[in-house]
């Protein structure tokens, strides 16, 4: 274990988020996927040395964990340029798609080489990792996370840098160490009661009756919390989440205003941005959008009031329900209107956008770190004892 970093990642619908080491390297990254070819022309005088490596992932991969394996992706912000640029789609699992992977093994990839922590024998780097990460909790249900586990161990993952600033023809074979995978829910319950080294920081918290309900791109999950544990039994899964949402309001943009957006993340930031929300720039001139994103988005919140409401009354005595995500971020203010106008909830969101953004990820790195830090003493207190005659 020794020679394996700790790696926690969420892979959001939005974007995947990852964190690394001794905390000492964060990743974020566009959840976008183009397929291409191995020759991607460089344009004009794109001096690839000179540019963020993020700006340019151009990667094969190759894994017996894909369906469509040694395939070559443009991912992230590159991909936004694509025409055949994927995001994933309402209804999909997140355990059983490749893109969950691809961008997986990316994130591990890139810290690989940035980091310089593992041997590396001319262009082919070996990288260990101990793996925290998560599925919505509706997956998690249905047994889906042993197989996603599975995939992952055991097997080595190889990525290879094609046309990418810096790293251009460098392999990097990924092997797991283990592999953790948590429930979403329960994961936004760790983060909210506790810090990096587990210690419990809201005791306020800790024997309250909580809902946590946690808006992702394409699933909602609503955790019930009592007793200082999870009810599995009362937790909800809901395939309702904001891409769709996005998506029209991306369609409506480009149909009303003839501007075309390059992913959902553009329309995320339209309207969470601190100036100009809810503001595009039309042929150079500075035009509202607010009649089709609050028409769009406040329909989806009162969906989400509903799965509130749904969840409270089978759990009548619940103090306080906190809503998390990125999705939470996007509906903040329609969701806020809702409850004052009707039930009045005692609810709350994270101020800090960034925060909620990451809970997930910092979630799973305190987990994870957790988890190594038993690991070793587990370990060390075995080596000690003295061998029977």
């Amino acid at each position: 274990m020794n020679n394996s970093r700790v790696a926690a990642i969420d892979v959001g619908n939005d974007s995947i988020k990852a964190i690394f080491g001794e905390l000492e390297y964060e990743v974020n990254i566009p959840n976008i996927i183009a397929r291409d070819t191995e020759d991607r022309p460089v344009i004009g005088i794109e001096e690839l040395d000179d540019k963020d490596p993020l700006d340019g992932i151009h990667i094969k991969v190759h894994s017996p964990a894909l369906k469509d394996n040694n395939a070559i992706y443009r991912v992230g912000n590159l991909a936004t340029k694509s025409n055949n640029a994927t995001e994933l789609d309402p209804g999909s699992s997140k355990s059983e798609e490749d893109q969950t992977l691809v961008l997986l093994f990316t994130t591990l990839a890139l810290d690989a080489v940035k980091e310089n922590t593992f041997r590396q024998v001319k262009n082919v780097i070996d990288a260990n990792y101990t793996l925290g990460t998560g599925l919505p909790l509706r997956e998690v249900k249905e047994g889906k996370d042993a197989g996603y586990r599975s995939k992952l161990i055991g097997s080595v993952h190889q990525v290879e840098f094609l046309v990418t600033p810096k790293y251009q023809g460098i392999k990097v074979n990924i092997k797991f160490d283990e592999v953790k995978v948590y429930p979403e829910g329960f994961a936004a319950y760790i983060n909210l009661v506790m810090d990096n080294n587990l210690k419990i920081i809201n005791k306020e918290l800790i024997d309250k009756r909580i809902l946590i309900q946690d808006i992702g791109g394409l699933s909602t999950d609503i955790a019930v919390i009592k007793n200082r544990n999870v009810d599995d039994d009362k937790a909800q899964g809901f395939n309702l989440g904001v891409s769709e949402s996005l998506e029209q309001i991306r369609e409506e943009i480009r149909s009303k205003h003839g501007v075309e957006l390059d992913s959902r993340r553009d329309v995320v930031e339209i309207i969470t941005k601190k100036n100009d929300r809810n503001h595009i720039m039309v042929k150079g001139s500075r035009t509202s959008v607010h009649d089709i994103t609050d028409r769009i988005l406040l329909d989806l919140a009162k969906k989400q009031y509903r799965l509130l409401r749904n969840v409270w009354s089978k759990n009548s005595q619940t103090e306080i329900c906190y809503f998390v995500g990125g999705g939470a971020t996007v509906l903040k203010d329609y969701l806020k209107t809702l409850n004052n106008n009707l039930d009045g909830y005692n609810i709350d969101f994270f101020e800090d956008e960034k925060e909620s953004i990451w809970m997930m990820a910092n979630a799973y790195y305190k987990l994870i770190t957790d988890y190594v830090k038993k690991a070793e003493k587990q370990s060390a207190e075995q080596t000690k004892k003295p061998v029977a005659n």
